[in-house]
């Protein structure tokens, strides 16, 4: 399970990374990405820890499908939270794939999501 100091909980942290970060699609999912992000709550310090949220709408599957898919990729991004900046948002969205993709198919989108995104691959 993703540590909760590592997760996105507010609707502005979400919308933040959304809207002024970086992205990579994948076939089972899209990672949005924004470095270095800063707390609104507490002015003029950064957060250290990288946060991450997930995103999986009914358009992946029904309410079953859907949370085994979220504790999935909280598993996998567990393990990848550690190569993530200080103070990076990271909003996984799931695509419809993403509920009858393996594990290993799972893991191989998001590693190639991260590393087009901390690596600046090309687009």
């Amino acid at each position: 399970m993703l540590p909760t100091d590592n997760r996105l909980r507010r609707r502005e942290d979400f919308a933040t990374a959304v809207r002024r970060g970086r992205r990579a699609g994948r076939p089972s999912l899209v990672v949005h990405f924004r470095s270095g992000a800063t707390d609104p709550h507490a002015p003029g310090e950064s957060v250290s820890q990288p946060r991450a949220g997930f995103v999986v709408s009914k358009a992946v599957g029904g309410a079953v499908v859907r949370n085994k898919v979220k504790r999935r990729l909280r598993h996998l991004m567990r393990e990848r939270v550690a190569q993530l900046p200080p103070g990076s948002l990271v909003v996984v969205r799931a695509l419809p794939p993403a509920g009858g993709a393996a594990n290993e198919e799972l893991a191989r989108d998001l590693d190639a999501a991260l590393q087009r995104l901390l690596g600046g691959g090309a687009r």
